[in-house]
């Protein structure tokens, strides 16, 4: 069971993945692992990805735990959703509000829509967001929500976030000033987990492959955690081992390895 995350891993930051690890991590597919793309992306945005590597049958975790998939080529849609985790929005978004009052704020609900204020957009969302005012956000019920202050370092944005004291939620600070927030106890590491479980697999054939702040339980969680180069010093502790970076394919390392 080869969990992957998807920015920063097997795309680089603008996007693009090279060619060698699409092929590392189609040959895994083919060789007939279970691949699951692992990502904070949402359901739209993370299709593509599982579309390119090959998947057809199989399953993603998408929301940084918020939304799992079953991947299954011969249904009209091509997936279905297993499982969403959602949570009342409000508390959080009150608090943080309080303390970042000029940040950009984006929501995404029960039914797969997202509602932003600010004309916030984000390629990870898959879909336009909604311009909304904020009260319609505090009233709506959350998969994801998104928090974006480019007036903040990545240090002082998590400091406010420390201040606030968020509870009832599970977050996770980014390379920039930007704050993901899942239901309380969702990572990707708790949607693995149930898969993994419910697969049979045996915990030291796990392995996931990732670089960000909020991949740090899923690199913990496997019984191989393998951190990309170019990852924060406090992923790095938390994994097994370090790979390349994204510019230099160290997922398309991991993956050969695997064949």
């Amino acid at each position: 069971m080869i969990a992957l995350d998807v920015d920063g891993t097997l795309v680089d930051h603008d996007g693009h993945m090279s060619v060698p690890v699409r092929e590392a991590a189609q040959a895994v597919v083919a060789a007939g692992h279970q691949v699951m793309i692992a990502t904070g992306r949402s359901l739209n945005a993370t299709l593509p990805i599982i579309e390119h590597i090959g998947i057809e049958n199989g399953y993603a975790v998408c929301c940084n735990g918020g939304v799992t998939l079953r991947i299954d080529s011969s249904l009209s849609e091509g997936y279905e959703i297993l499982h969403k985790a959602t949570f009342d929005p409000g508390p959080a978004l009150r608090a943080l509000r309080k303390r970042l009052p000029t940040a950009k704020y984006a929501l995404e609900d029960e039914d797969g829509n997202f509602l932003s204020t600010e004309r916030f957009q984000d390629a990870s969302f898959g879909v336009e967001a909604n311009g909304v005012d904020f009260q319609t956000m505090l009233e709506a019920t959350a998969v994801r929500v998104v928090v974006f202050s480019a007036e903040n370092t990545p240090e002082e944005f998590d400091a406010a976030i420390r201040h606030v004291g968020l509870a009832g939620v599970t977050y996770s600070v980014g390379w920039t000033a930007w704050l993901d927030i899942a239901a309380a106890g969702v990572t990707k590491a708790s949607a693995l987990e149930n898969l993994r479980a419910a697969l049979n697999v045996e915990p030291h054939r796990t392995v996931a492959v990732g670089d960000g702040r909020n991949d740090i339980e899923m690199l913990t969680w496997a019984g191989r955690g393998v951190a990309m180069g170019q990852a924060p010093e406090e992923v790095i502790a938390a994994a097994d081992e370090v790979t390349k970076s994204v510019y230099d394919d160290g997922a398309a390392h991991v993956l050969r390895g695997l064949l």
